[in-house]
């Protein structure tokens, strides 16, 4: 198993904002040094708390502070973003990168952010896929371009000059375009189903239930078997929030405590699931109530927290239930206490990934 990173990231509201971004680019550049093989950061335009407004911007500032991490979007949200401006600026990113770029996209979940764009009363489902085609074919067909859609019309028709170029949407350093992960959210996802059939790779959100982590492989393939391809766990990634930290006891007061940064992230979430109608990636039985799922359920099945050697123990017991995967993303919350936020990374790192490839 490799180990990642994944944040959305979380901060408390009314955190300065320059601190809050300042931690979060540490913990890119710790996880760097520590060996970590890749790293995302999601993004939204309208949400003080998960407040990185755009995952590409933020990933332009570690160009020069990485050396090895290959680092991607968490995802990019297609609908609220112009084709041909995401195919140009990510294009400039993986050559900057130096093609250590995995490109991460999805419809977008946070409805404020539909509502900013414009796109609130749309079929966001339909959008991110006219998106991403119009995106791949961009990086895939010469110019001038023609694509005619039902939300972007996409032309250089008029404008193409063949003896210089110009009308040419840049290409990305990978050819034909860097790898793509989506982020499935929900049980039994058909999202995986079909980005498997075209060829893109799965990461699980840290907020599921291991028992729906489980129901991706299986769309999985679904998607690989329509496809001829082989299904790999080496390409599935697998986010979950872990706290280490040299004794359990420590462990479990900075991770269960009401006060720390595991507990609000899960507050946060729970209290935006819930506005929403969307607490069943919680529960264990679709038919249970609402009100029969409570915050410290949800933390105690999701959050792993203790010493190396426990958390080792109950990765190993991950993985009993959900069946082998080739990456755990590490997911970030706030560091309220950046001293322990950095050791639980190096502990994860130097401790606890040994225990479990053991």
């Amino acid at each position: 198993m490799k180990l990642g990173f994944f944040t959305m990231p979380m901060h408390p509201i009314g955190k300065d904002w320059q601190t809050s971004l300042r931690e979060d680019r540490e913990a890119f550049i710790l996880a760097d040094a520590l060996g970590f093989v890749e790293g995302y950061v999601g993004e939204h335009a309208t949400d003080p708390e998960e407040n990185i407004t755009s995952s590409a911007l933020f990933l332009a500032t570690l160009i020069d502070a990485t050396k090895q991490i290959k680092l991607g979007t968490g995802t990019i949200n297609l609908p609220n973003h112009h084709p041909a401006a995401v195919a140009s600026n990510i294009a400039m990113l993986d050559h900057l990168l130096g093609g250590r770029f995995i490109l991460g996209i999805s419809p977008g979940a946070l409805p404020s952010d539909a509502e900013v764009f414009g796109n609130y009363d749309l079929h966001r489902p339909g959008l991110f896929l006219e998106a991403i085609d119009q995106l791949l074919q961009l990086w895939t067909t010469k110019p001038p371009y023609n694509l005619k859609g039902a939300h972007w019309n996409i032309s250089t028709e008029r404008t193409y000059i063949a003896e210089t170029g110009m009308g040419t949407v840049p290409l990305p350093l990978q050819r034909p375009y860097p790898p793509i992960v989506v982020t499935a959210v929900a049980p039994f996802s058909q999202g995986i189903t079909e980005a498997a059939a075209r060829g893109w790779d799965p990461i699980s959100a840290n907020f599921l239930l291991p028992m729906w982590v489980k129901s991706h492989w299986t769309k999985y393939v679904e998607g690989c078997t329509r496809a001829d391809r082989s299904p790999d766990p080496t390409n599935w990634r697998v986010a979950k929030t872990v706290f280490v930290a040299e004794d359990d006891a420590k462990a479990e007061a900075y991770a269960m405590g009401t006060d720390g940064p595991y507990y609000y992230y899960y507050r946060s979430l729970f209290n935006k699931l819930k506005r929403r109608g969307s607490l069943g990636v919680f529960k264990t039985d679709p038919k249970m109530s609402d009100d029969s799922v409570t915050l410290e359920d949800v933390m105690k099945q999701l959050v792993i927290h203790g010493s190396p050697a426990k958390v080792a123990d109950e990765l190993h017991a991950l993985k009993q239930v959900t069946g082998e995967f080739g990456t755990l993303l590490y997911a970030g919350v706030d560091w309220t206490d950046r001293d322990l936020s950095r050791n639980s990374m190096i502990l994860m790192a130097e401790k606890v990934l040994p225990l479990v490839n053991q």
